[in-house]
């Protein structure tokens, strides 16, 4: 299946937003190893939501040091997230996640 890389960018912002928010995956390394994607795409993926009015921030841990903590959703903006929810398993097929 052919998919734009719009899309698929789409999608991985989407899902990365879902696994942050669900606490499923909610780091930088969890993230990779959740997805299989690497770090610099987790990274920049991480980065790009702002580009969706998703606004995420990263919470450090107290008294934690090199940027032990993680990261939280604050605000979908415009994005459903309960479409995501349904729609996980489609999206997981298009990104070619596990």
């Amino acid at each position: 299946m052919d998919v734009s890389k719009t899309k698929s960018s789409f999608y991985r912002r989407l899902y990365v937003a879902y696994l942050i928010d669900s606490q499923l995956a909610s780091s930088v390394p969890a993230l990779t190893e959740a997805t299989g994607m690497p770090r610099r795409t987790a990274q920049d993926t991480i980065a790009a939501l702002a580009d969706l009015d998703i606004v995420c921030e990263f919470e450090q841990e107290d008294g934690a040091r090199n940027h032990a903590g993680h990261y939280r959703i604050r605000d979908w903006g415009a994005i459903d997230r309960g479409w995501i929810a349904a729609h996980l398993a489609s999206i997981k097929q298009v990104l070619g996640y596990p």
